[in-house]
This record gives C-alpha cells, structure tokens and sequence, in this order.
C-alpha cells in the first residue's frame, strides 16, 4: 500500500518540480566532480599537495550533495542511500592514502567514483554529459586495442572490428554534444576536444582505407589525448 501511495504521489507531482529537484541534484554532483577532476589530474601528475587541496575541496562539495533532500527521482531506491554511501567512503579512503603517500591508490579510490555516480544516474533514466563521456571513454579503450594489436589488413574480419569500433565511437561522440549545456557546446575547448576527435576519426577511415598502419597509429594516440581531455574536463 504504501508504494502504491508513493507511486501515485510521484505521478501527481507537477513535472516541473522533478525536473528541477533533478536539476539541483546534476548540479551539485557537478560541483564535486569538477574539482574532482583537478584531484585526478594533479594525482596523475603526482602533484600530492595540489591533489590534497583539490580532493578536500572534493569532499567539501560532496557533502552538500549528502546535505540535500533526496530527489524524488531516486524515492525508494536503495542504490541512493548505497551510492552516497559509498561515494564519501571512497572519498576518505582516497584521502587517508593520499596522506600516506600512496598516490596510486588514492587515484584509484577517487576515480572509482565516477563509474558510481554514473551507475546511479542510470539506476533513475538519467543520462548526463558526463556518463556520455565515460561511455566514450570505454569505447576508446576498445578501440585503443588497435595500437598495440594492429588488424592483419588481409583479414576482413579483422579490419571490420577495427571500422565498428571507430564507427561505435565516433556514434559515442555524436550522442554526447546534444547533452552539453548551451555554454560547454559553445566552450571553445569543448569544441576543440569533440571536433578534432571527429577529424581524426575521419582519417581513421582513410588509414583502414590506405591499410596505414604507422598513419592509424598516430591517429590512435591523437584520439587518446583527446579523450583523455574530455575526461578531465567534462568527464
């Protein structure tokens, strides 16, 4: 009975105010995550104190997101309360090791995070830029495999692996831009990443094409530093 009445108290709840309820929520999340971004990027580089100074900020960020009221989005999940739950554990942890010296776990707990929150989104239908770029991110990786395995250009199968997953990452990318606010769209940086990575994806064409091997292998490692960007900062 009473997830009956929930449900047909979510139904008459004016759409605007979930919407907005939601909104508040990505926001939030986007807070952190930006300064969680910086914490990778100095962890990556292995700047400990511009990582400490960026993962504090972090947690900072992240406790207004545990502050606010649960969006009725997520009413009766319990991957909510799990995911909160985890997200600020993985936080500390990162912390406590990063303080210990040991950068490389610390990366490790605070890059976890994004595939969490990501999980959570879904869990509700939501899709945001940032999911879409981990989803890219992934389909990279995929395709990445080409550069230390190069396809035997005489086995059709092969080089028909190597085109899907260019094509299921250029299709990645396309998806993506729709879902950036007006501002990232118009960010010149944004355009930068998302239409230099189309071009190269082009002339990933042309190398299967011209079976170039030493060309597809530029192009990967040009398509990796894009991606790797796009993780970093919109990520």
């Amino acid at each position: 009975m009473r997830k009956l009445l929930l449900t047909l108290w979510l139904a008459a709840m004016p759409v605007a105010a979930l919407a907005d309820d939601t909104d508040d929520f990505n926001t939030a999340v986007e807070r952190a995550s930006a300064h969680q971004r910086v914490a990778l990027g100095y962890l990556r580089t292995g700047n400990a104190d511009l990582a400490a100074h960026e993962l504090e900020a972090t947690r900072e960020a992240w406790s207004a997101v545990t502050r606010n009221k649960r969006p009725a989005v997520f009413a009766g999940q319990e991957i909510y309360i799990v995911t909160m739950t985890d997200v600020s554990l993985r936080l500390v942890t990162a912390t406590m090791l990063l303080d210990a010296g040991n950068t490389e776990a610390a990366f490790r707990s605070l890059a976890s995070v994004r595939g969490e929150m990501s999980k959570l989104r879904r869990s509700a239908g939501l899709y945001v830029l940032a999911d879409c770029v981990l989803d890219a991110n992934a389909a990279m990786d995929a395709l990445m495999a080409f550069d230390t395995a190069p396809p035997d250009w005489n086995d059709a199968a092969k080089v028909a692996d190597l085109t899907a997953k260019a094509n299921a990452y250029r299709d990645i990318l396309r998806r993506c831009e729709p879902l950036a606010a007006t501002v990232t769209r118009d960010d010149p940086q944004f355009r930068r990443l998302v239409d230099g990575a189309q071009a190269s994806l082009v002339q990933v064409t042309q190398a299967i094409t011209a079976r170039d091997p030493d060309l597809l292998h530029r192009l990967l490692i040009e398509l990796r530093s894009f991606d790797h960007l796009l993780a970093f900062r919109f990520g």
